[in-house]
């Protein structure tokens, strides 16, 4: 009985061995038109059956088409590229050929979205090649840590932002690390960084502390539901550069030794901080009213620096300050308020209808909100594991919470 399947089959064979034999010849003596037209019909063949051809076949296509691309025009590679990018598997050795060809129109397509490259290809790749070949790779629906180690590493502006911007890309620490320095000085690149939910805690503090602040507002904008969060990894910013410009100032060592040694013998009274306000002197000021009003040291620093005048009238009012010691306070130059007669004017009503007791009440409650936050901070840093967090805990939120 005639089998039409045997017959189809057999027939197959014959062609493909036919066209082996014209692919050693093109390869071996022919010209370059021979080989692009045998170079076409190879391709159209392994597109229309890639999904049906054995594994033996699928490597034979390989090895032919690998062979037939070698010295062809760059148009003609460029070509080939677009045709077998989206094919899932069968051209491994031609795949990687076209990936590391120098010429952009050839590598481009295949780096940005061919499944068959493995990530020790494209480690090698951004390695060794240009910055439009690792423009290419950041593009990537899926990035693995290696790489962009790579990219993050040799990339230029461009390429950085494609990266960061990647929403597939996964970094690591060091990774991170690497980004965070580079945005100290790219607005860009920090806005990119901040709006990413994976990025750690610890590079979103770091890259908040020398954002602008019409950088951070426009990462509160974009992330509405987190703009508390992220203002309050502010306030933990400013706090810590305090504390470390405090360290480090010998201004400030030397005021507060100075008033330790006064308060051994005399208690600190508003003379002490009136003086202080009105010779301009930032640190002895600090220390005399953190230690007249018994507040923190960060929170009188950051009162004085404000531009606004709210923050000094309620620490001046809840230390029991008069009017003229507050007027000093405010006219520091320090925060540069520059502040008009109509202004002080203004400030002096509100002084007047500001209570002791409301003011002090302000500030106790601040100092509750800064316990349960150094609470927060302590069970953050405490060991958890991971199945324990929710997954609705992710997001900017999360990391800036």
């Amino acid at each position: 009985m005639f089998d039409a399947t045997q017959s189809n089959d057999t027939r197959t064979n014959a062609e493909n061995l036919s066209l082996i034999d014209e692919v050693i010849r093109a390869v071996a003596t022919g010209s370059v038109q021979q080989r692009l037209r045998i170079l076409q019909r190879v391709t159209d063949l392994f597109v229309a059956g890639s999904h049906s051809y054995s594994s033996a076949q699928l490597a034979l296509f390989d090895d032919l088409l690998r062979q037939l691309a070698v010295d062809i025009e760059v148009s003609a590679r460029a070509k080939l590229a677009h045709r077998l990018v989206d094919i899932p598997g069968g051209s491994p050795k031609v795949i990687r050929m076209l990936a590391f060809d120098d010429e952009i129109e050839v590598a481009g397509p295949v780096l940005a979205k061919s499944p068959q490259l493995s990530d020790e290809d494209l480690v090698e790749n951004a390695t060794s090649k240009s910055q439009k070949h690792l423009l290419a790779i950041a593009q990537r629906l899926k990035l693995s840590e290696a790489v962009t180690d790579v990219l993050v590493e040799r990339g230029d502006r461009r390429v950085v932002h494609k990266v960061a911007s990647n929403k597939g890309a996964r970094f690591s620490l060091a990774g991170y690390g690497k980004l965070t320095n580079r945005a100290r000085h790219d607005r860009r690149l920090t806005l990119v960084l901040g709006q990413r939910s994976d990025i750690p805690r610890q590079y979103f503090i770091r890259l908040l502390a020398t954002a602008s602040a019409s950088v951070r507002a426009k990462l509160e904008a974009a992330n509405p539901q987190a703009a508390a969060a992220i203002r309050n990894t502010i306030d933990e910013v400013a706090t810590a550069m305090q504390k470390e410009a405090r360290v480090a100032s010998h201004e400030y060592s030397a005021a507060l030794r100075d008033a330790n040694r006064r308060h051994n013998i005399d208690p600190v009274t508003e003379t002490n901080v009136h003086a202080t306000a009105r010779a301009q002197e930032f640190e002895r000021t600090v220390v005399a009213l953190s230690k007249y009003g018994r507040f923190p040291v960060d929170l009188v620093e950051r009162a004085l620096l404000d531009e606004g005048a709210d923050m000094i009238l309620i620490l001046a009012k809840a230390a029991g300050c008069s009017w003229l010691t507050a007027k000093e306070l405010l006219a520091m130059y320090h925060a540069k308020r520059n502040l008009t007669p109509d202004d002080l004017t203004r400030a002096f009503e509100r002084y007047k209808k500001l209570s002791q007791e409301t003011a002090q009440s302000i500030i106790k409650f601040h100092g509750r909100r800064m316990k349960m936050k150094a609470l927060e901070t302590s069970a953050e840093k405490t060991p958890v594991s991971a199945k324990s967090a929710p997954p609705a805990a992710r997001g900017l939120a999360e990391v800036s919470a």
